[in-house]
């Protein structure tokens, strides 16, 4: 029975990877922001008889951090697995973004993940074990889609991140898995902060013609359950690479990825895209009504 502690637990792939580690019989501690977002995560494990423990976790509060991890180490005397699973996003052109928003993506993403990394870590290098999963996105491998940016990079510095963490933590007993999903039905695109755009923007357009793709092709997510077992089973397996990616359809995407240049990913892309959600706009343009 492993001791496991996973943040963004309220939605999601927080939320089944929880219930997958709880199915297996592990102590579950399913971190999250405001734990009154928990009754859905309750309910469901209620249903199935599972004992998971919701605690309040704030990955942008070093304070909460420190006294969420040391809860739990406290009362089974330290973490085996420890799953980064709270993010956020923010939908934006870099030119017009905010950079207060773009930073608290950051914030939460990347430096939230270290956050909790670091103050896991000591235990887990005193008891000689330990596994690290870092929950980052296909989209940190692929090309970075318009708008998209500031996510996308969040994401890359987690995985750039995970590598040298890996090789620092080996010698330890500790693994680190940089888990990857595709595309998978979650709230963190649904509820990503937009930037609020005026009448003369001159990417409004164009960021509403990308966002009607992008829709439609979430349509299609697969159930973030997949997600999560993905997650357990790489976590079971110690041969699982750093990398992993999750879903059929971040195997397919990295397999057509390989050898092709932005230069020839962009025409085909914005074709896709226009494909579902009409030709892209003129520079400039205004947005349709």
């Amino acid at each position: 029975m492993a001791t496991v502690l996973i943040t963004g637990c309220s939605s999601g792939i927080g939320l089944e990877t929880a219930l997958a580690f709880a199915r297996r019989g592990d102590r579950v501690h399913a971190s999250m922001r405001n734990p009154a977002k928990a009754d859905a995560l309750r309910e469901r494990a209620r249903a199935e008889g599972l004992d998971i423990e919701v605690l309040t976790l704030d990955v942008t509060d070093d304070t909460s951090v420190t006294t969420a991890v040391r809860t739990v180490e406290e009362r089974h005397g330290g973490i085996d697995v420890l799953v980064n699973n709270a993010g956020v996003d923010y939908t934006s052109a870099v030119e017009g973004a905010s950079l207060e928003q773009a930073r608290a993506v950051m914030e939460t993403n990347y430096w939230g993940a270290l956050r909790t990394i670091r103050a896991a870590l000591p235990a887990m290098r005193a008891r000689g074990a330990g596994v690290i999963v870092n929950v980052s996105s296909l989209a940190a491998r692929m090309w970075a889609v318009p708008y998209g940016g500031f996510y996308t990079s969040s994401k890359a510095a987690l995985g750039a991140a995970s590598e040298a963490l890996a090789t620092e933590v080996q010698p330890f007993g500790i693994r680190v898995l940089c888990v990857e999903p595709g595309a998978f039905s979650s709230r963190i695109h649904e509820n990503a902060a937009k930037r609020q755009s005026s009448g003369d923007d001159p990417y409004a357009a164009d960021e509403a013609w990308l966002a009607r793709f992008l829709s439609r092709m979430g349509e299609g997510a697969a159930d973030s359950r997949e997600a999560a077992e993905g997650i357990v089973a790489a976590v079971e397996n110690p041969a699982t690479p750093l990398h992993t990616v999750v879903g059929k359809d971040a195997e397919m995407a990295l397999e057509y990825m390989r050898g092709v240049s932005y230069e020839e990913w962009l025409p085909q892309f914005v074709q896709q895209a226009e494909s579902f959600a009409g030709p892209r706009p003129a520079p400039g343009a205004r947005p349709q009504e």
